[in-house]
């Protein structure tokens, strides 16, 4: 449902007091006041802030300023029979002090037998519990690609600059973006005298810098294709078959967005690789959630960061969101240990898991699939399970022949890929890829190129993991035997 329409639908529905999220309070205004235009009836609204009261009405001008208390007092001072909105910036910020909640409270019953709304605009959500019932949340979502091609188209046109090539592109670009920010990205490539083709790079670092200011998420610059992994193949044509899946071909097929993929399996087997290339081979902008940075000393920050983490993916839609080592912060124990807080966040990650129509595709990784908790695993949650073992002999023979064919792309074939292959069985492709990177220390410390016989010395040296924590990765191995997870290769 469009804002617009469910604005308008609680109004109609007697929903007295809303409190609507939102950083870009010049362009809600300006919403606002286009909803009032369409409506028949008379509508009086009315702004207020802490500093200069209310303030678009020469008749109560700087009325209540510096008085949150007596902003409400004067709701009940206007007696025209008109609707009444009553917009109050930053309000959020007095709603704990008990003569603010009490007020509220008392005011409702008058609010709707007088045709008269509260609006608190707020850019984050700070609701007391004794509100909870009382005040309505809504979030006021930042600009879609029609209104964001609607702004450029307009910005373009003032500078008279031909962007017909670059439309497109920019759109896609500037999702996530407000109006505003829009506008100084815009001048920041004006005053950098650059061409229109250089904006795209201006714009991405432009959305790095937004995604930073999260703390807990980042914009991964990918350069990994598919040929940079070796083996998986049951994966890989999952993913294939997926490429397109957010096409307007797609949606028009009457096909659903794919919601996401869980990858579970011994460490160094590719689980992260497999992320970004999803990104790269989709086209898609990979952001990377840091889950453990989602978690604070402060009740209830944790919960309003993983909410912010949900909605600012889903104002990059198209893109893929990586939640890497998923284990790390999610486990059965800490589920139960402490305090609710895990549980609260994970509540809200489930929920959405389920419950998201925005295309966003998680990728989430984990190491150890024993230890998660069994409703993260539930079917609905993600749209399937791969299992990413130790790799086969032909795998490892591809994984020797990528490493080599990128630090010798002239004398790969000079080594003997089918001998290392075969003594390399209980390795993960990390642990190959480190082995080539010793020898290759070991021969240049020798001032000599290095030779299969280097890499060979360093296999006998080497212990992998698959001995170092036998236990556990048997373990994994035997649970992928199950029948309950797909295998990747």
């Amino acid at each position: 449902m469009l804002f617009q329409e469910k604005l308008k639908l609680l109004l109609a529905s007697q929903y007295v007091c809303l409190y609507v999220v939102t950083e870009e309070e010049e362009r809600f205004i300006n919403t606002i006041q286009s909803i009032l235009k369409t409506q028949d009836t008379n509508i009086s609204i009315y702004f207020w802030d802490f500093i200069e009261g209310y303030n678009n009405n020469p008749n109560y001008i700087s009325q209540e300023s510096r008085n949150p208390l007596g902003a409400l007092e004067f709701i009940e001072k206007q007696s025209n029979k008109n609707i009444k909105l009553f917009i109050l910036k930053d309000y959020h910020v007095f709603l704990n002090d008990i003569s603010v909640i009490r007020k509220i409270k008392n005011l409702v019953q008058y609010l709707r037998e007088s045709n008269s709304y509260i609006i608190i605009l707020a850019s984050e959500i700070q609701v007391p519990r004794l509100l909870q019932e009382v005040i309505s949340i809504i979030q006021f979502p930042l600009p879609n690609y029609k209104e964001i091609r609607l702004e450029l188209q307009r910005l373009f046109d003032i500078l008279h600059i031909d962007s017909t090539s670059y439309i497109d592109s920019l759109c896609l670009a500037c999702q996530g973006f407000s109006i505003d920010r829009i506008r100084k990205s815009i001048s920041k490539f004006i005053f950098s005298n650059k061409s229109l083709g250089s904006i795209i790079s201006i714009l991405t670092e432009e959305k790095k810098e937004l995604i930073r200011q999260t703390d807990v998420l980042d914009l991964y610059t990918i350069k990994d294709q598919w040929e940079d992994i070796g083996g998986l193949d049951n994966l890989k044509l999952w993913l294939s078959k997926r490429a397109f899946s957010f096409s307007t071909q797609a949606f028009n097929y009457g096909l659903p967005a794919p919601k996401g993929v869980l990858l579970v399996g011994v460490q160094g087997t590719g689980k992260s690789l497999s992320a970004k290339t999803i990104s790269k081979q989709w086209h898609l902008p990979l952001l990377k959630l840091d889950i453990g940075k989602v978690f604070a000393s402060l009740v209830g920050e944790s919960e309003e960061r993983i909410r912010k983490v949900i909605h600012l993916a889903e104002q990059l839609e198209p893109c893929i969101l990586w939640i890497d080592e998923i284990d790390k912060a999610f486990t059965k124990v800490s589920v139960n240990t402490d305090s609710g807080t895990t549980n609260r966040v994970l509540s809200s990650l489930l929920t959405w898991l389920s419950e998201k129509r925005t295309h966003v595709f998680v990728v989430a990784t984990a190491n150890n699939i024993l230890s998660l908790p069994t409703e993260l695993l539930r079917k609905g949650r993600f749209d399937e399970i791969f299992f990413l073992d130790l790799p086969t002999l032909k795998e490892r023979y591809s994984i020797f022949k990528i490493h080599l064919k990128k630090v010798r792309p002239l004398t790969w074939r000079s080594y003997d890929i089918h001998s290392l292959s075969q003594n390399t069985s209980s390795f993960s492709g990390a642990e190959i890829k480190q082995l080539i990177i010793e020898a290759m220390y070991n021969a240049f410390y020798e001032k000599r190129d290095f030779t299969t016989e280097d890499i060979i010395y360093v296999i006998k040296e080497s212990i992998p993991l698959a001995f170092t924590d036998q236990d556990t990765v048997l373990s994994l191995q035997n649970w992928a035997k199950t029948g309950k997870v797909k295998l990747a290769s």
